[in-house]
């Protein structure tokens, strides 16, 4: 079976042709695009040319944002993902649309063991819930539970549930974020964009200086990058 599969991110648009066959499943060909000079998943899809060539049998994708009657309006990004009209573009009889983290937790069983990595060692609890956590241009959560028999994916769009400041220095951030934005939820600290979030908040909070350098790299590039690497070159504000 020859599968279209994508990952639809705020950032990047991730797309691939998954053969699904007797030796199991591999991937034949991928491309990544970045979503922000697309209108819609469709016009990704044009321009990625894996629609060219041997016809698929199934379509499936997994899009950042909650999902409601196979249906998605990106959190990050002014798109509607719709699979009742993917299935008519693509002349398939069901395109199935997943939220992103959800689909990260349908695969994990399949991956192989030398994909994963501990960070923290711990115990496992079998049949244990298990939580599903991905920062990038916004903040993913999905959770686990055990059927008896297998682990099951539930989506959730945690990331959106209020900060909880622990301490006076994260009441004084929550507290500054409130000011700009109202209601502050954990995404808007835990993701991509809130590391330039902390670092602006230090900037004006805390005192210390941004260099001509790191202005110009965050100006020119990914903010976030910018500052991650100036703090991998000891910034003391970016640290």
């Amino acid at each position: 079976m020859r599968v279209l599969a994508g990952d639809i991110g705020g950032t990047k648009t991730r797309l691939a042709i998954v053969i699904h066959d007797v030796d199991g499943v591999h991937v034949d060909r991928e491309e990544t695009l970045f979503s922000a000079g697309f209108s819609g998943l469709g016009d990704v899809l044009d321009a990625s040319g894996l629609l060219e060539g041997e016809a698929i049998e199934a379509a499936c994708f997994g899009v950042a944002g909650p999902v409601r009657d196979n249906r998605c309006a990106v959190t990050n990004l002014p798109w509607v993902v719709d699979g009742a009209a993917l299935a008519e573009k693509l002349d398939l009889p069901r395109v199935r649309i997943l939220n992103d983290l959800e689909a990260v937790g349908w695969g994990l069983d399949h991956l192989p063991a030398d994909s994963l990595l501990c960070l923290h060692q711990g115990e496992p609890e079998p049949g244990g819930t298990q939580s599903i956590v991905a920062p990038g241009t916004g903040l993913g959560e999905a959770f686990r539970v055990w059927d008896g028999v297998r682990y099951l994916t539930c989506g959730s769009e945690g990331s959106h549930a209020d900060l909880a400041a622990a301490d006076e220095r994260e009441c004084m951030l929550q507290g500054w974020l409130a000011a700009q934005h109202g209601p502050v939820s954990w995404e808007r600290v835990v993701s991509g964009p809130g590391i330039t979030t902390l670092h602006r908040f230090i900037i004006e909070n805390e005192g210390g200086e941004v260099s001509d350098s790191l202005a110009d790299a965050m100006a020119k590039g990914d903010p976030a990058a910018a500052v991650v690497e100036a703090a991998r070159r000891g910034a003391e504000a970016c640290v």
